[in-house]
């Protein structure tokens, strides 16, 4: 949203309902599922919310509004931070920098990306916010989700996919938007409700109220999907996050099926043989296929300079539908 044709990418909110029972029953015995909510200790995703915030800190020393701002705008807002201070809201209403001070750090640009090697933007773009209000958004939107999912399934794998997703969104919203700026956390945002929804279905037989968990998690989805629509909001982006999110929860979030953790203490002829369920082995082969020929087709035609709007003609209207209050020329 900084300036005409810039875009920020939206925020994705969720608070997780479903838990794991205590126990289950198996051979007329009931035990322990030993699964822990708070496994691990939480410091990544509370890392990562610092490393933000200092970046946009850093964002807005570079930005200087009082030097650079040539006044035509108007003046810039909240003076008393002297070159902390924001671009006039006309330019900028989220309260942040010009668009030329986040394409000069690193924001998405196709253009920059295909024609000047400049392939570092697919990452940089993910730690860049168009100003306070997006970056607030975003970030209590990541301690709402990643806290939670650190703790249960730890730094690393929540790293690669909060990582691994925004890298997605970034390549999608190449793929689509080439004549804009693009920046923003909410790719790897929504590659974490992806993830946890991958979780849900991969881990099913762990949970309870699976259904209502189910359908909570597909509305919140559904809903924040929908935002996109809204002119200068990246859904591309989003989407991309989401599927790469999706596909890495079923290889980084499989847990163990009921009865494993506690096959030492079962009789030996109701002990189970494997580890993982048939349909969680099929959802991993699966999502590990359509997940490196994803990324690889994504890039090829990334780096190649296609325009995926010549290839599916009604796509654009994924990330902004027109209507008689705004239109999505830009």
């Amino acid at each position: 949203m900084v300036g005409n044709g810039d875009l920020e990418r939206g925020t994705a909110t969720k608070s997780r309902n479903q838990s794991y029972p205590q126990s289950y029953y198996a051979s007329g015995g009931t035990y322990d599922v030993g699964y822990s909510d708070s496994q691990w200790t939480s410091w990544l995703v509370p890392m990562i919310v610092v490393a933000n915030v200092a970046m946009f800190v850093v964002i807005m020393f570079v930005n200087n509004c009082p030097k650079h701002h040539d006044g035509f705008q108007g003046e810039c807002v909240a003076k008393f931070l002297g070159r902390l201070s924001f671009q006039p809201l006309r330019e900028n209403p989220l309260f942040g920098p010009s668009s030329s001070t986040l394409e000069k750090l690193g924001a998405l640009e196709w253009d920059k990306v295909v024609h000047q090697n400049q392939a570092w933007r697919l990452i940089t773009c993910i730690w860049l916010h168009a100003g306070v209000i997006h970056l607030l958004a975003n970030m209590l939107s990541l301690v709402f989700i990643g806290i939670r999912l650190e703790q249960q399934f730890g730094f690393v794998r929540v790293g690669l996919i909060y990582l691994l997703s925004g890298i997605g969104g970034s390549i999608l919203s190449a793929l689509f938007i080439q004549r804009s700026i693009s920046v923003g956390a909410s790719g790897a945002l929504f590659g974490l409700l992806g993830a946890m929804l991958s979780e849900l279905l991969t881990n099913w037989t762990i949970y309870s109220n699976k259904a209502a968990a189910l359908f909570t998690l597909v509305v919140i989805i559904a809903i924040n999907l929908a935002v996109g629509i809204l002119p200068h909001i990246d859904n591309f982006a989003h989407i991309g996050g989401f599927l790469s999110g999706f596909l890495l929860g079923f290889l980084l979030l499989i847990r163990p099926q009921f009865g494993w953790l506690e096959r030492r203490h079962l009789p030996a002829d109701t002990r189970l043989k494997s580890k993982y369920t048939v349909p969680q082995y099929v959802f991993w082969v699966v999502a590990a296929i359509l997940l490196i020929v994803g990324f690889t087709v994504g890039l090829i035609m990334l780096f190649k300079g296609e325009n995926a709007n010549k290839h599916c003609s009604w796509c654009h209207y994924l990330s902004c539908v027109p209507t008689s209050r705004w239109s999505c020329n830009n």
